[in-house]
């Protein structure tokens, strides 16, 4: 599978190949889904807590006695039935984190690569030429040549602390490594942007 290689002024500059087993397999609704609800799941804090009864603060005395007040009998001003009392079943602390094997994963974010690339959203951009310190409305022009608005760009390991500052700063564009990359943060932004560098990365690590 053929793709263009483009520089930041949107010209033409060389084809890549993207191998059809990351990019150019079935899209699978499911799997994606599955992959999301497993990733914003870990995000969860989790840290949710109410007193139960064993919690609350206060005395374990019996309120009052038995008999003869014309009350109903009451063992403890602790009970959920109380006012100021523990609540039942509360909700504790807890992980909501759950596993998901590895072959599975990774099906998921070829998945997602194979979307973009088949919606025509996946952008391969030579970032060799840029060097040293670049200006963020410098970058910002070029992306808007690239039709890039709500983007993904994807970067090598090897950094490029100039291109990535500078990125950094644009609204709705965030950059994230290779390594780093995940089917939700695909799946919420318009367009995926691979630099030349990362996608060389990316294939050896899925191949």
């Amino acid at each position: 599978m053929k793709a263009q290689l483009i520089n930041l002024e949107n010209k033409v500059v060389g084809e890549v190949d993207l191998l059809d087993d990351i990019f150019a397999q079935p899209i699978r609704k499911d799997i994606l889904h599955e992959m999301v609800n497993w990733q914003l799941a870990k995000r969860r804090q989790g840290t949710q807590s109410t007193k139960t009864r064993s919690e609350v603060t206060g005395s374990t005395k019996k309120p009052w006695k038995q008999k003869g007040t014309g009350n109903a009998r009451q063992g403890s001003m602790k009970g959920p039935h109380m006012v100021g009392g523990g609540v039942a079943h509360a909700p504790a602390p807890r992980s909501y984190e759950y596993k998901l094997n590895k072959k599975f994963r990774i099906k998921g974010l070829k998945t997602a690569l194979s979307l973009k690339a088949s919606e025509g959203n996946l952008k391969i951009v030579d970032t060799t030429v840029i060097d040293g310190q670049v200006k963020t409305k410098d970058i910002a022009s070029k992306l808007k040549k690239l039709g890039v608005n709500k983007a993904l760009i994807v970067r090598g390991d090897s950094r490029q602390d100039g291109f990535v500052l500078a990125v950094s700063n644009i609204k709705f564009v965030d950059v994230i490594p290779q390594n780093g990359l995940n089917v939700y943060d695909i799946l919420r932004h318009d367009t995926l942007v691979v630099t030349n560098h990362a996608l060389n990365e990316l294939q050896n690590r899925l191949k």
